[in-house]
């Protein structure tokens, strides 16, 4: 009995404020449901985020190891194939047995079922009785006898009238099985036979109440008195069957597994074998190259990989071999060269001085013997300017150069240069034109050093430029420095351009020298360029010209991406080539006015 408790009234004295409260406290709640879900919806996108985070790095590290060990890529491999081969294999030999063993029970099933119920059905055709208690006794009886009788599978009945029938003395029996769980094209192959006619029994496969597989055999039957038609069905529950067949799975998925270790362990150890001799000879060959010439790889047996280690070992000791005479070799002609250019200093200076008496007297020569003296004079100096740069590159082979860094003007260093050569300008008739759009450009550098370089750019475009114009674009970005010399002259192939900085070379040996340079300008440029941690290139075209460019770091010990001039015309990656950077040259401070 429930009680109706009657409902409490507001008293009339209550505070007007109250139902404001209310609210205000269901708001309150409200807003803090909402930022607890925002927050625990926060934190789940960061829990998501994180799971992504981890998922990416773990592909990655699995694709680096990939690309970088062959031991790992094939035992990978060989575990896919293996895995793709078992399951392949694994499936067919679940198929077939799965399929013989339905046929198996199937076959045995239907013989079951044929003889059950064609005895059912002719105990019902042959039957006394005459009401519905004997009816109900003659179903009891001989349906009992049915359930339960299958080998190692349980099997129930099922007897159900057929649609139509009326005035029904046996109601439906089954146990826990009703019509409604049969097949539809089951039942109606049932309603379609002819009760009289010969014994046919038509099975099903259907799902029993729980998803069990189960098969259902059924037949027409007819019952006294008045002959009324059922449909009785005779149904086995096959999850004895469907429990075997997992526990083959269940044994084919733990030998498989254990295959796969197996193999995987097999691989692993035959792939070491081989990809380790490989590995040791790599970091072997890592070493040599790094200079750790007396590295050798651990020799063990005689088979293959041993022979391999034998004859890497061999290897690598005629090459430390060849390697240190050429050492010593280079050691003996870098000596050579520093000794006898400081042996010649001392006569070099007496045979200059004497020269430099002889020439200041050659006007009181006869023609002959002044002509002789001016050769000697010039080819004296030039013998010195050699001696000089065979100095200066036995202290680079020595490693003995060091820069002397202070904050040097290129700008003003470059015009030093250009007044220093402007005789050879005024000879040679050509013109000598600066671009830049900065009044200074301040760099860490050693003024000595690049002020060589610079000159030795310069002249060397004002000897090969053919009397045209020379362009010297100076410019500069927040790393580096830059400055090219383009000149308009006879130019070089790419050959050319590539050896220009080789020692005493030259590209056409048959061309007299007009200066009398040593042939080691370029080279002690290109040592000096390196002293800066800098570049010196190199462009040339036959016909066009040719430009050089130097290139430094702002401040010393930074690197630089790239420069801020171009090296070639065709240089469309900086800002413009030399020649339109001629149009901005700034006029002589001197000779502006407002």
């Amino acid at each position: 009995m429930s009680v109706t408790k009657p409902a409490r009234t507001s008293s009339s004295s209550a505070s007007p404020a109250e139902p404001g409260a209310a609210d205000g406290k269901k708001t309150g709640s409200w807003a803090r449901q909402w930022v607890g879900a925002e927050r625990r919806a926060r934190a789940a996108a960061a829990v998501r985020r994180m799971a992504e985070s981890a998922y990416q790095a773990s592909l990655a590290r699995v694709a680096v190891r990939w690309r970088r060990s062959l031991q790992f890529k094939t035992v990978l491999a060989t575990l896919l194939l293996v895995t793709l081969a078992s399951g392949g294999i694994g499936a067919f030999l679940s198929h077939q047995i799965a399929g013989a063993l339905y046929e198996e029970r199937l076959t045995q099933f239907r013989a079951e079922a044929t003889a059950g119920l064609s005895s059912v059905k002719e105990n019902f055709r042959t039957t006394a009785a005459v009401d519905r208690e004997g009816t109900e006794r003659l179903v009891s009886n001989t349906l009992s006898l049915l359930e339960g009788r299958g080998a190692e599978t349980p099997r129930r009945y099922l007897l159900t009238p057929l649609p139509g029938q009326d005035n029904l003395y046996v109601h439906p029996l089954g146990d826990g099985i009703t019509a409604s769980g049969i097949p539809a094209p089951l039942s109606d192959s049932i309603n379609a036979m002819d009760p009289d006619g010969e014994d046919v029994v038509h099975w099903s496969a259907l799902a029993l109440a729980h998803g069990e597989p189960g098969l259902a055999f059924g037949t027409k039957v007819t019952l006294p008195p008045d002959r009324s038609e059922y449909a009785l069905y005779l149904i086995y529950d096959l999850s004895t069957m469907q429990q075997t067949l997992d526990d083959i799975h269940r044994i084919l998925w733990i030998a498989g597994s254990l295959f796969l270790a197996i193999i995987g362990t097999i691989a692993w150890v035959v792939t070491k074998a081989g990809v380790g001799a490989v590995s040791a000879a790599a970091s072997v060959s890592e070493k040599l190259a790094a200079g750790e010439l007396q590295e050798r790889m651990e020799v063990k047996g005689e088979d293959e990989v041993a022979r391999l280690a034998a004859s890497f070992n061999h290897m690598a000791a005629t090459l430390q071999d060849q390697i240190t005479q050429l050492a010593q070799l280079s050691r003996m002609q870098q000596g050579f060269v520093s000794d006898v250019s400081h042996e010649l200093r001392t006569p070099l200076t007496t045979v200059r001085m004497a020269a430099e008496v002889l020439y200041d007297a050659r006007d009181g020569f006869d023609p002959i013997s002044k002509r002789s003296t001016e050769l000697l004079y010039h080819q004296v100096e030039r013998f010195q300017a050699l001696l000089a740069d065979l100095l200066e590159i036995s202290r680079f082979d020595a490693g003995a150069a060091e820069p002397d860094l202070e904050a040097a003007d290129i700008l003003g260093i470059v015009r030093d240069v250009v007044e220093a050569t402007e005789p050879l300008a005024l000879n040679n008739g050509s013109e000598v034109r600066i671009v830049c759009r900065e009044d200074r450009v301040v760099v860490d550098a050693d003024p000595r050093r690049v002020e060589r370089i610079v000159r030795n750019l310069v002249v060397n475009a004002l000897e090969h430029g053919e009397g045209k114009p020379v362009e010297i674009a100076v410019a500069a970005n927040a790393d580096a420095v830059g400055v090219a010399v383009r000149d308009y002259g006879i130019g070089m192939s790419d050959d050319d351009a590539a050896r220009v900085f080789d020692r005493f070379w030259r590209a056409d040996p048959a061309r007299a020298r007009t200066t009398g340079g040593s042939g080691l300008g370029l080279a002690i440029a290109a040592e000096d360029a390196r002293l800066h941690d800098g570049w010196l290139e190199a462009w040339g075209s036959p016909g066009n010209g040719a430009c050089f460019r130097l290139t430094l770091p702002r401040r010393h010990g930074e690197g630089f991406a790239a420069s801020p001039v171009p090296l070639s015309p065709q240089d469309t990656s900086l800002p413009a080539p030399p020649r339109a950077l001629s149009a901005l040259v700034r006029p002589d401070p001197e000779e502006h006015h407002d």
